[in-house]
C-alpha cells in the first residue's frame, strides 16, 4: 500500500497497486470521520481489505471511473463483502460492465459484471464521507470514463484519461484520440493549474505540470 501526501481539512488517500496491471486502487477518506470510499477496484480484493483494514476505514461506497478489467474487476464482489452501494461510471460504458467475466478471461482476472447502482453523467456530484466530487464525462479511453473533481482541495480522480506524461490509450476498437484530447483540453487544463490528480496508473502529477511538459499536449 503506497500512502499520498495528506490532503488538507482531513481528506486523505491511499493508492493500492491492484491486478498485473498495477492499476491505482485509492482508498479516500475523511480523517475525523474515517468513512470513506473505494474507487477502482480492479481486483487484488484480499491487498484492498486488508488496507481497509489498517487504516480503520469505514467504507461507504464503491466507485468505478470506466469500464476496463483492471479498474472495476473487484467491483461486484467487494460490493457483496462490504455491503455498499457502487457508483458510475457513466452509461456508455455499460457494455464493458456487462463483459467484464469475459474481459476476465482473457487477462486472467477474475471478475463478474457489474450494475452500478447510479449511474454518472456530466454535471452530477458524487460524495465522499461529506466532501463533494464533480463529474466530468471524460470520452477517448473508453465511452464512458468519468472524473472526478474536488475543488476544495483541488483533488481530481483522473482514471486513465490522463497520466504524468501521458494520457489513456485509445486504440481499443471504441477508442477515440480525438474525443480523448478535447475533453483534456477543454474540461480538465481549464480547472487550474494547482489541482493535484491521482490517475489510474503511475505517479500522481498536476494539471500544470502536464500543461507544460506532457508531449501530448505541447
Amino acid at each position: 500500500m503506497t500512502k499520498s501526501a495528506e490532503e488538507p481539512k482531513g481528506l486523505r488517500a491511499a493508492i493500492v497497486p491492484v491486478t498485473p496491471f498495477q492499476q491505482n486502487c485509492t482508498l479516500l477518506w475523511d480523517a475525523e470521520s474515517m468513512v470513506g470510499a473505494v474507487v477502482d477496484p480492479g481486483g487484488d480484493l484480499d491487498e484492498i481489505q486488508k488496507a481497509i483494514e489498517e487504516l480503520g476505514i469505514k467504507v461507504e461506497k464503491i466507485v468505478i471511473t470506466h469500464g476496463h478489467i483492471d479498474h472495476a474487476g473487484g467491483a461486484a464482489e467487494l460490493k457483496e463483502k462490504l455491503g455498499v452501494e457502487i457508483e458510475g461510471p457513466h452509461p456508455a460504458d455499460k457494455f464493458l460492465l456487462d463483459n467484464l467475466e469475459k474481459q476476465g478471461v482473457a487477462y486472467g482476472i477474475p471478475a463478474r459484471p457489474v450494475t452500478p447502482g447510479r449511474w454518472l453523467e456530466e454535471g452530477d456530484t458524487v460524495t465522499i464521507a461529506g466532501h463533494t466530487f464533480d463529474v466530468l464525462h471524460c470520452p477517448g479511453h473508453s465511452p464512458g470514463s468519468v472524473v472526478l473533481v474536488n475543488h476544495a482541495h483541488k483533488l481530481i480522480l483522473m482514471g486513465d484519461v490522463l497520466f504524468r506524461g501521458s494520457i489513456g490509450r485509445t486504440d481499443f476498437p471504441y477508442g477515440n484520440h480525438e474525443s480523448l484530447i478535447n475533453a483534456i483540453t477543454t474540461k480538465l487544463l481549464p480547472i487550474g493549474d494547482d489541482y493535484a490528480f491521482i490517475c489510474g496508473h503511475g505517479p500522481t502529477s498536476t494539471i500544470g505540470a502536464e500543461r507544460q511538459s506532457n508531449p501530448f499536449l505541447t
